[in-house]
């Protein structure tokens, strides 16, 4: 994607014309200011931009189209599930009767949406093999802390508060040690063997009566499928500590395995990353938490529930004492959750099982095509799951070009680079996700994009490090733009002050 040159247009401010807006309120009252009291009025008018209509448009939509997105190209963000989300997802979100809805309304006035939410609890419980869920969380990290609040509330009322650690394996989400940390708990952290599974000898000697919870992301963010998980967790529960499973790879489990039946206590569900939603840049997202038996007690309030008459209503105060309290406003992210409601009707059981097996498909033929090719250290051998690890570990001992460098000149070629530099235990890592929505012909340009520039870097490294060429902006200084943003637009003043025309 090109978008340089007239493309990078004056900000909406140096635009603005005095005048040129015409956005006034229809026929505001004569009186409209005396109605607010001085001491809140402005003492000089708020200095917004003023262009008509047209020219606000042109301005927005020249900026969205300077960013790579879903809809412009490929997106292979490992751990993230950057998919293509169908555009039907969006309608129905936005009907009136669910986007219009007051959160305050009553429930006799809401049944339709209180039963949709309901319905999507009992799909997420069929996918999961759990035993209830709380669509209250905003995205998986809240859904992380919600499972680990939870953990922490069973053991409380156990009479067990002894038990303050969490292991977590190196192999696991980026989020879940500050999770742990967050909810009052230490995390001890587990090493993974040279197949990428967890550590058994170190888990054993780190389990004990201290232990509150093993949290595992399966598959892991190694992209290896934990085939120990069985031992794991019977280990776990026979020291009285319970097992959260991240759910950021649910992709690539989908009708194939269900974590409620291998053992798992708790897991949350990337509803924007596994079942519809754009995601990416804060939001939005919805992260629900599916339960067994064992910590439904301690679920969010208010639930959703069904009354002998078929009616449903939210749970009233106080009705469950056991609940860890509520974790975010009124229902949830309901917007996105109707997205995942449509994603899962439309695709139904063997439409998931389908989902999985291309994304796993696609996956490991993208590794197979880097694999053979040699221009990059693939670290774990045999099938993955839906992502893999690729390494450009001695293309930099070789040549000095590292992994940042390979991700911004990827940007010449179309794609967004993948994840990097993550899981922290793989030098130069790139972590490639390339989903189940991309057709063969994306993943071949995709390997042959990486594979001519790891042969640029023996030929032409400078062209490498000095890459983007084609993006709207040179490459940036990462750090001093993480450090000190300037988010905010001002006018130009002193010897900034252009000269007039």
């Amino acid at each position: 994607m090109s978008a340089s040159g007239p493309r990078l247009q004056p900000t909406i401010f140096e635009r603005s014309k005095p005048g040129r807006g015409g956005g006034l309120v229809p026929h505001p009252p004569s009186d409209a200011l005396d109605r607010i009291p001085t001491e809140q009025r402005r003492e000089r008018p708020a200095g917004l931009p003023e262009l008509n209509e047209a020219e606000v448009v042109r301005h927005y939509v020249n900026l969205s189209q300077l960013n790579h997105a879903i809809d412009v190209g490929f997106y292979p963000l490992g751990s993230c599930t950057m998919k293509w989300n169908p555009k039907v997802n969006e309608w129905a979100a936005r009907l009136p009767g669910f986007a219009n809805l007051h959160p305050l309304a009553p429930d006799v006035t809401t049944q339709g949406t209180l039963q949709l939410l309901w319905e999507l609890e009992q799909i997420l419980l069929e996918v999961t093999g759990m035993r209830a869920v709380t669509l209250q969380p905003a995205a998986g990290a809240h859904g992380e802390l919600t499972g680990i609040l939870m953990i922490r509330a069973y053991h409380e009322a156990r009479g067990d508060t002894a038990r303050t650690e969490v292991l977590v394996p190196d192999s696991a989400h980026g989020t879940n040690p500050a999770t742990a940390t967050m909810a009052g708990l230490h995390t001890v952290s587990l090493p993974h063997e040279d197949d990428g599974g967890v550590a058994v000898e170190a888990f054993r000697r780190a389990l004990g009566p201290q232990t509150a919870a093993i949290m595992i992301t399966n598959p892991s963010t190694l992209g290896i499928f934990e085939s120990r998980i069985g031992e794991l967790l019977e280990a776990v529960h026979e020291a009285g500590a319970l097992a959260y499973m991240d759910g950021a790879n649910l992709n690539a489990i989908l009708g194939r395995f269900r974590p409620g039946d291998a053992g798992f206590d708790v897991m949350h569900i990337n509803t924007h990353k596994t079942f519809s939603t754009p995601h990416g840049g804060g939001g939005p997202g919805a992260g629900p938490v599916a339960v067994n038996e064992r910590l439904e007690p301690y679920l969010p309030a208010p639930r959703i529930l069904r009354d002998p008459d078929g009616a449903f209503r939210l749970e009233r105060p106080g009705e469950r004492p056991t609940s860890i309290g509520r974790m975010r406003a009124f229902v949830g992210s309901t917007g996105v959750l109707l997205r995942a409601y449509a994603y899962l009707r439309t695709h139904g059981g063997s439409g998931l099982a389908e989902v999985t097996d291309d994304a796993v498909l696609a996956a490991n033929y993208l590794k197979h095509r880097l694999a053979e090719s040699g221009a990059f250290d693939i670290p774990f051998e045999g099938v993955c799951k839906h992502e893999f690890i690729a390494s450009a570990s001695s293309i930099k001992k070789r040549t000095g070009i590292r992994t940042l460098d390979i991700a911004k000149r990827l940007l010449d070629h179309g794609f967004h680079a993948p994840t990097v530099y993550f899981p922290l235990t793989v030098d130069e890592a790139m972590l490639i996700e390339p989903t189940e929505t991309e057709s063969v012909e994306t993943l071949d340009a995709f390997a042959d994009a990486l594979v001519a520039i790891a042969e640029e870097a023996d030929r032409d490294p400078d062209v490498i490090r000095s890459a983007p060429h084609t993006a709207p902006v040179r490459r940036l200084d990462e750090a001093a733009a993480a450090r000190n943003p300037n988010l905010r637009w001002r006018p130009a003043a002193g010897d900034w002050t252009p000269c007039p025309d």
